[in-house]
């Protein structure tokens, strides 16, 4: 069974609020006060000077429980909500890993899923683990991206981008935080330029609340889990009212709700669900055998879920 067997997070030391922001993407003064009044935003964690290779390179440095097992590392995942981060032939991901002791290993992009990409890249990496010989091989999952362009920052009406990046080590079978379920609900019909197609963007703020909720019972389903029974649900930092509103519907206590980095990091892309991880482990949130979820959507549309126990 799939295990996380350790988390790291790199979080730029530069924040602007989201009215800076606002200004350099060209939102209207309405547009900001949605997102801070309504929201919940505040600011956002940035790196003006700073590479994607930085921004990962911050996160694999931060995981300690690497050290010494880089040969084991048979396998590197780049989650990444974006088709194409940097132009060609530039590859940071390569880069990094000829310079942390990582170059022999199997690296790839997982893509195509949006911001819910992370949750696929760890069950992607559980599935290749688990046709390895060798038990004791590991797999790394990065996620991290830069807001390189207006789309990149913004999901109109929704949320304001950040770039906080995560690593994850993986195992085929481990004793804590193993993954009980994965599951997830594609809606194909959403696909298209939100900003620019406002009854698309309707429609989308309409059918969300419905079809996340789908996506979290199938994965609780599937882990033979009560919505009852999870200690923590871990969104992605989109904003809070969204989350606040689902979880009303659900049924689900708001106080078991982690939204800390809403409004400090912003949404980083499919690095949301581990800098949340990461957030409620510091916090002292969970205990051995508690059960959590994992939720996360992307715009395309993908909306995924994924039970967990720690």
């Amino acid at each position: 069974m799939t295990a996380l067997e350790a988390v790291a997070v790199h979080l730029p030391r530069h924040t602007e609020p989201i009215e800076a922001v606002g200004a350099r993407i060209g939102l209207t003064p309405r547009q900001l006060r949605l997102f801070r009044r309504f929201h919940g935003l505040d600011r956002v964690r940035l790196d003006p000077d700073g590479t994607l290779l930085d921004l990962l390179t911050g996160a694999v440095d931060a995981l300690p429980e690497l050290r010494g097992q880089e040969h084991r590392v048979r396998f590197v995942l780049h989650a990444r909500s974006m088709p194409v981060a940097v132009p060609y032939p530039l590859n940071p991901l390569h880069r990094l890993l000829e310079s942390r002791g990582l170059a022999h290993a199997n690296a790839f992009t997982v893509t195509h899923h949006a911001c819910a990409v992370g949750l696929l890249a760890i069950d992607l990496a559980g599935r290749l683990l688990a046709g390895d010989p060798d038990p004791q091989a590991l797999a790394l999952v990065l996620a991290g991206e830069k807001t390189f362009t207006r789309d990149a920052q913004l999901v109109p009406e929704t949320a304001i981008f950040g770039e906080g990046a995560a690593a994850c080590l993986v195992r085929a079978e481990g004793p804590r935080d193993r993954v009980l379920s994965y599951a997830v609900r594609h809606r194909p019909d959403f696909d298209g330029r939100l900003a620019e197609d406002p009854a698309l963007l309707t429609r989308y703020q309409r059918d969300y609340p419905e079809t996340m909720a789908e996506a979290i019972t199938a994965a609780l389903d599937q882990a033979g889990t009560q919505l009852a029974e999870l200690a923590l649900l871990l969104p992605h930092n989109v904003n809070e009212v969204s989350w606040k509103a689902l979880c009303r519907r659900l049924g689900f206590p708001l106080d078991k709700l982690v939204l800390d980095n809403v409004a400090s990091v912003g949404h980083s892309f499919a690095a949301d669900a581990l800098i949340n991880l990461h957030t409620a482990a510091t916090r002292g949130l969970l205990q051995s055998g508690d059960r959590y979820l994992i939720a996360a959507s992307g715009i395309g549309a993908t909306f995924s879920a994924m039970v967990v126990e720690h």
